[in-house]
């Protein structure tokens, strides 16, 4: 527990220290964010706001990880550095993105072409090397490896880690579009994972041998970003960018992939997936029928071209990701308390 607790506070001192210098920086070298014309006019007025600003979260989540490591009984794990490296991999293509449209002062990066093939090869690494070097349940789990009793060869394995990290990915990107929004659903998200990973530590029928350093890389993660959502809440001083919307998205899927929680990932990080969905459904509908569904997409636009103050739409969207990640946790422990052999062999907490 100790560990955890050092993991999340250094994540989020570093964070929250480290993002105060970031603005300053940025903001003496005239680094800010260019907006696009496809949103709220009222958006106009954050153009220049420094971005970048998920350097500092993937930089917490890495001292968080390795400070907490100096407790004694907290061990490195493949697994573990697995994660790390995929967020901090995520968040390079996410850099690279970023700043394309800063130097170039317009709100195009990467093509999409070549930030899919970043992310692509972040996920062709991750999922192959944990697939061959970590401990995985080649299974598509629900609360557990054996939830489901669908049992999936390596290679399916593999493509189906991939692709739950580049629709993660995308999905905390298009959320990413509110002072506050994907920061702090994040957190809520990266909790999930906390718990998972130390009540499968402390009950080792789940058989994750790896479960506490998935929890510390979670923890650090969660301290970082609630560190980063001091100053990016709104008025936001500094945005996350690419940088942090991928890093996190990276992160939430690879811990899903090793904690063998592939379907209640979904419900967990429920949030995103309804910003994605709302995505979907307005281009299907347009292509469709030539209408479309909200005002504008991603959904939170939407309800703010309906006259929802953008302070409201973010604290009742943190609201629903909160009620997604305790139906989530909610259905794992009931689960726990369904099956009697889960509870065989606990380890005291």
């Amino acid at each position: 527990m100790i560990g955890l607790l050092l993991a999340a506070a250094l994540g989020m001192v570093v964070s929250l220290v480290g993002t105060r210098f970031l603005i300053d920086l940025l903001r003496a070298r005239k680094i800010g964010q260019p907006i696009h014309e496809d949103v709220p006019s009222g958006h106009t007025v954050k153009a220049g706001t420094p971005t970048m600003g998920g350097i500092v979260i993937v930089v917490g989540a890495i001292v968080g990880y390795l400070g907490a490591h100096v407790r004694e009984g907290v061990i490195f794990t493949r697994s573990g550095l697995l994660v790390l490296g995929a967020i901090a991999g995520a968040g390079a293509v996410g850099l690279f993105d970023d700043w394309i449209k800063v130097s170039r002062e317009r709100n195009l990066g990467l093509s999409k072409r070549g930030k899919m093939g970043g992310l692509v090869t972040v996920a062709v690494a991750f999922a192959t090397l944990a697939a061959f070097h970590a401990p995985v349940h080649f299974t598509l789990g629900f609360t557990r490896f054996d939830s489901t009793g669908i049992d999936l060869a390596r290679p399916v394995w593999i493509v189906l880690t991939m692709l739950m990290i580049l629709a993660a990915t995308n999905a905390v990107n298009l959320a990413d579009g509110l002072d506050g929004l994907a920061a702090g659903s994040s957190i809520f998200a990266f909790t999930a994972f906390v718990v998972i990973g130390f009540w499968a530590l402390t009950h080792p029928a789940y058989e994750l041998p790896h479960a506490f350093d998935l929890a510390v890389v979670a923890a650090a993660m969660l301290g970082a970003c609630t560190g980063f959502l001091w100053w990016n809440a709104a008025p936001a001083r500094i945005i996350m960018g690419d940088t942090g919307s991928l890093a996190i998205g990276s992160g939430l899927a690879c811990l899903a992939a090793l904690t063998s929680t592939q379907l209640l990932f979904p419900i967990a990080a429920g949030l995103f997936v309804f910003e994605t969905m709302s995505v979907i459904l307005q281009v299907g509908s347009f292509r469709l029928t030539g209408k479309r569904i909200f005002r504008i997409a991603p959904v939170h636009h939407h309800f703010e071209m309906v006259g929802w103050p953008e302070t409201t739409v973010v604290v009742r969207f943190w609201i629903l990701a909160g009620l997604c990640t305790a139906a989530a946790l909610g259905l794992f422990y009931a689960d726990f308390v369904g099956n009697a052999s889960l509870g065989t062999g606990s380890i005291a907490p």
